[in-house]
């Protein structure tokens, strides 16, 4: 019976009409599998049949010999939640072939989801946006940036706003263990938050409490939260962010093992560099910047307190394992664009201080005076990086967000994340295969957030697609000419329409606001597939 069914699938369709057609594609179905040589027809935003469709009428037929077919890209780790409507499009992610993206990332998202969502559908996206609820911005509506435990009374009510963004149609719950206010938070808060966003099916999505010489630490508070949860975990790009904790890679992914076997759902996501991106005040101890920007001005502003924190930045420097802060670089500085692409020791020297670590941290606190900046920090070896990637239960994701092209110097993860994996690990190294690389773009993540219909070529779902030759796909942003789209991406379908056609962004916007389905519970809005 079952060779029966499959000699049926492959019969030709005789006149079966398509929006799409895709002849003699290489396959990559997302499953991991080896890729097959194939027909697909897409109609109504779906994909309506796959097989032996020579005789099949569409709308435009597409000559896809020697490409590859493959699901669209979800992105499970952005940060567009201040970007997204200066770029509806997400011109970047797509030229990438990113079809999906979650955003919410780290602890920070959108207060109220439900009226984020519409205004997103309002304004039209050129891509899928789900969000998560950041445990930052909970904590901070409820208790502002307080270095202290809640009362009963305020975790009830972060309870509550958590709660309103799951029913909303989030995704799941983040947090951001390094950042103001959720640095301040301990590990029952967050046990107590996460049991609320396991109710409504979501997951548990953790920028960890250190990626230093604390990471194994981390790793297994986040996977505490999860088994005392009872909640999925997906622990956000995942990496040893310090010379300190360089070659640990094996001893973290054993400890990952160790909570599956015992039966937690715990994965990961990695970028594939060896650079991070974040705000320059992951460079101060984190008392300093309790109470927020205001109380931190006045911490500056005394003498004897300014000098303790320079003390602590100094301490700081040392258990990272950096001699200074020529692992700094500036990616956004809106007082003085000049300064952008040069390391905080370019810019002590531009201030006509001496080479001095003391010095540099003197520069640092200068610039966050002036409005802080966005930094990119030299903090990973590859050697971890790889070996991250190899691992089968890593996600590929950017860490990125919706770029205005040529504003600042970003890292280049929001525009080549998925291209260089594919060109690098894939084409020129031979870390990973072409199928297995595909599937952490695409069916990992799609089950790890509950995306039922996507991550897969497979009858019946969503119609995100991107056909690419695998010769020729490249990322060209670098970290010195970061505005640069990936090549090679000939064709993006984001529900059955063409948001990239012949590498050219076509202007659609047939995007969707993915809400998380909960069984037992109603959405505040509908819920989308």
């Amino acid at each position: 019976m079952r060779r029966l069914l499959l000699l049926l699938i492959w019969l030709p369709l005789a006149g079966a009409e398509f929006d799409w057609v895709f002849r003699n594609a290489r396959v990559v179905d997302g499953t991991g599998n080896p890729w097959y040589l194939a027909d697909v027809g897409v109609k109504d935003g779906r994909i309506a049949a796959i097989g032996d469709l020579t005789n099949a009428q569409a709308d435009r037929v597409i000559d896809a010999a020697g490409k590859v077919l493959a699901p669209g890209f979800i992105d499970v780790h952005t940060h567009v939640e201040r970007t997204l409507e200066q770029v509806p499009g997400g011109d970047n992610f797509v030229f990438d072939g990113v079809t999906t993206i979650v955003t919410g990332n780290c602890g920070s998202s959108k207060a109220d989801l439900a009226g984020w969502f519409r205004t997103l559908e309002e304004l039209g996206l050129g891509l899928n946006v789900a969000s998560l609820v950041g445990h930052n911005t909970v904590r901070r509506e409820v208790m502002g940036s307080e270095q202290r435990a809640p009362t009963a009374e305020e975790l009830a009510r972060m309870e509550a706003l958590l709660e309103q963004g799951m029913r909303a149609g989030a995704v799941g719950l983040s947090t951001g263990l390094i950042y103001v206010p959720g640095i301040f938070a301990d590990t029952s808060e967050i046990i107590a938050l996460a049991r609320v966003a396991a109710r409504y099916g979501g997951v548990y999505a953790t920028h960890l409490r250190n990626e230093g010489v604390r990471w194994l630490e981390a790793i297994e508070e986040a996977i505490r939260v999860g088994q005392e949860a009872d909640i999925p975990v997906q622990i956000s790009h995942f990496k040893a962010s310090s010379r300190r904790a360089w070659g640990s890679s094996p001893k973290a992914i054993a400890l990952i093992e160790k909570a599956r076997r015992e039966g937690l759902d715990v994965v990961v996501d990695q970028y594939p560099y060896d650079r991070s991106s974040t705000g320059l005040g992951i460079l101060l101890p984190s008392w300093a910047l309790a109470g927020g920007e205001e109380q931190l001005k006045q911490r500056l502003a005394d003498a004897e307190t300014r000098s303790r924190i320079l003390k602590g930045m100094l301490e700081l420097l040392e258990e990272r394992g950096q001699p200074d802060y020529a692992f700094a670089a500036v990616a956004r500085f809106e007082a003085d664009p000049s300064l952008e692409g040069k390391t905080i020791s370019e810019v002590n020297r531009l201030r006509g201080r001496a080479a001095t670590s003391a010095n540099e941290a003197l520069t640092v606190l200068e610039m966050l005076n002036q409005g802080g900046a966005s930094m990119v920090y030299h903090t990973m070896s590859i050697e971890d990086v790889e070996r991250i990637l190899r691992y089968p239960n890593t996600a590929v994701a950017s860490d990125g967000s919706t770029i205005v092209f040529g504003e600042g110097k970003p890292h280049p993860r929001s525009y080549g994340t998925n291209a260089r994996v594919l060109a690098r690990f894939v084409r020129e190294q031979g870390l990973l295969t072409l199928e297995d690389a595909v599937r952490r773009m695409t069916s990992l993540p799609a089950r790890t957030f509950g995306f039922r219909d996507r991550g897969l070529i497979a009858e019946g779902f969503a119609a995100d697609l991107v056909l690419f030759d695998p010769e020729r796909v490249e990322d060209r942003a670098t970290f010195e000419d970061p505005h640069q789209y990936s090549a090679g991406f000939e064709l993006v379908l984001v529900n059955g329409v063409a948001v990239v056609d012949e590498e050219k962004l076509t202007g659609r916007r047939p995007g969707k606001v993915l809400r998380r389905r909960f069984l037992g519970h109603e959405s505040v809005s509908p819920a989308q597939p």
